[in-house]
């Protein structure tokens, strides 16, 4: 029995489409009902949810949610969508007790479309300002300045919660829960902190030095880049993507591309392919080697700092002689390159990847075997398998927990299928191998940018494209491995030039969103050591 003879047997009456993914649409009140059968049944066991949308999908069908499930022990997919035409007071059951990244990304959706989740515990805004009016990502939604004038002060720390829940006569009710005691030592970690690396706000209750609680507080640099894609075009949009992760810059603009070549049928010729692993790869080296230096840096380790950015650098020139550009590329465009690669560029990268490796012993003698960082990384923020996969901690986190979850052995894209190497797997999920994750992965990089360097093909770096791309109606999902994970594209699509909805699946957002698990009992001091190594970029958050 395949997986939607299995849910129309145990669903009867659900809707189900005959098409992959497969997508189902599910009534509220069976929602949970139904994650529960996807979560745990044997044969399913859909654990890890990969991205959750919230939609305003008009009158007709109403406020709603797309969730997009993958089992990590069967490797199948599918698509559920949930909706209520209540536009005045939506609510929707919550499933951040089967999937806990549906915490965050929950009060994501309340936030931007007012969609109140029964029994989430902590249904606050997680961008926007509490005394901020209206949802910015309904259709329907005010912009005018009158509505929400820009405010002149910052009073809104506010102690307290709201939890929705359904009384037995199918009504609606709420009560207020208390987020930090009046006795309780309450600290504030940013927004303006060099360990948070970014503008993100952690209050942390403490006792002694000691973590009990913690709540992350987003929004400081929001970037409204998927309300923006609403009213761009597809070429329009591709300019802002590097502007989320930035030392993901060029994988998140092909994971763009890629979407729009999918939904479009835009077939590429094997130059573009191979010079876009390639590309891909670099990138990866570079945040990484940033990744190093900066965690060098919070630990207290000033040289090793200085030696990471060095190198680094050499990794950005390569990069700049054929893009132009050092952190923002705009390489990849819908169809291909902007340019092809600078004559120079193979013998470059043959050479720094000959400097590199020497170099990155040096970077072992000088700080990995040091024993100021085992005893700051090891047993420190130790992240289970099973939380990983749950709050959906892609990328080296969730490697350093034992998952295996990179997107390019799961869904091998480009020319990853015809290369080998090895998925960098460690079982201790603590900061130590969240930190040797990354440093092997360097290795990896170079390994998979050595079996293609001289093997790049002849061909066009451009296919021709239509002048105005309009993409059929439906709804589409891509996803490539970032630096820092699983990140994703999910464009709703009505046969337009302009998407109807469109979502960057955050690498980030899951990160901080495990951050309260790692940090609650340990010391204070270990919070800067668990924040350095899952390496969470704060704008691909505020998207």
């Amino acid at each position: 029995m395949n997986i939607r003879e299995k849910i129309l047997t145990s669903f009867p009456g659900i809707e189900c489409s005959e098409k992959d993914p497969l997508t189902v649409t599910v009534p509220p009140q069976q929602l949970v009902a139904f994650a529960t059968f996807l979560k745990e049944d044997g044969e399913l066991l859909f654990d890890f949810m990969r991205s959750l949308t919230g939609m305003d999908w008009g009158e007709e069908i109403g406020l709603g949610v797309i969730y997009h499930l993958e089992s990590t022990v069967h490797h199948h997919n599918i698509v559920v969508r949930t909706a209520t035409a209540d536009r005045e007071n939506p609510a929707l059951p919550s499933v951040c007790h089967l999937w806990k990244t549906a915490g965050l990304n929950e009060r994501e959706a309340f936030d931007y479309l007012g969609i109140k989740f029964i029994n989430h515990p902590d249904m606050r805004r997680l961008f926007l300002r509490t005394d901020f009016n209206g949802y910015p990502l309904r259709k329907d939604f005010d912009e005018s300045e009158e509505l929400n004038p820009i405010p002149m002060t910052n009073e809104e720390t506010i102690d307290t919660t709201t939890v929705y829940e359904m009384d037995q006569q199918g009504r609606l009710t709420e009560r207020t829960d208390i987020l930090f005691e009046p006795d309780e030592y309450v600290l504030n970690v940013g927004p303006q902190h060099p360990a948070t690396h970014g503008v993100l706000r952690f209050r942390i209750a403490l006792e002694g030095e000691i973590i009990k609680k913690l709540y992350v507080y987003c929004g400081y640099i929001h970037r409204s880049i998927e309300k923006l894609g609403e009213t761009l075009t597809y070429p329009q949009i591709a300019s802002y993507l590097e502007r989320l992760d930035y030392l993901s810059a060029m994988q998140n603009r092909h994971c763009f591309c890629a979407c729009v070549e999918q939904a479009a049928q835009i077939e590429l010729t094997d130059r573009i392919k191979y010079i876009r692993t390639i590309m891909d790869e670099l990138q990866r080296i570079n945040s990484h080697l940033l990744f190093f230096s900066t965690l060098c840096m919070d630990l207290g380790a000033t040289t090793a700092f200085f030696y990471g950015f060095r190198d680094r650098e050499k990794i950005l020139d390569i990069l700049e002689e054929t893009t132009g550009g050092r952190l923002m590329f705009v390489y990849n465009m819908i169809g291909g390159l902007q340019a092809d690669i600078h004559p120079n560029f193979v013998r470059r990268v043959k050479e720094l990847i000959a400097y590199l490796r020497p170099q990155l012993k040096e970077y072992h003698d000088l700080f990995t075997g040091n024993i100021i960082t085992a005893n700051r990384m090891q047993g420190v923020g130790i992240l289970s398998r099973e939380d990983a996969i749950s709050f959906a901690t892609t990328g080296p986190t969730g490697r350093a927990s034992g998952w295996a979850c990179d997107v390019r052995k799961r869904h091998p894209y480009t020319v990853y299928d015809k290369v080998e190497f090895k998925e960098i797997i460690h079982t201790e999920g603590d900061c130590f191998a969240r930190y040797m994750v990354r440093m092997e992965e360097i290795l990896q990089s170079m390994h998979i940018i050595e079996q293609l360097i001289d093997n790049i093909p002849e061909g066009e770096f451009k296919v021709k494209t239509k002048p105005v791309i309009r993409l059929p109606e439906g709804n589409f999902y891509t996803a490539v491995e970032a630096s820092r994970g699983e990140f994703g594209v999910m464009i709703e699509s009505r046969g337009d030039k302009l998407p109807y909805r469109i979502k960057f699946r955050s690498t980030g957002l899951p990160l901080v969103g495990a951050i309260e698990s790692l940090a609650k009992g340990v010391k204070i001091a270990d919070l800067i050591a668990i924040g350095g190594t899952l390496d969470y970029i704060v704008p691909d958050i505020d998207r």
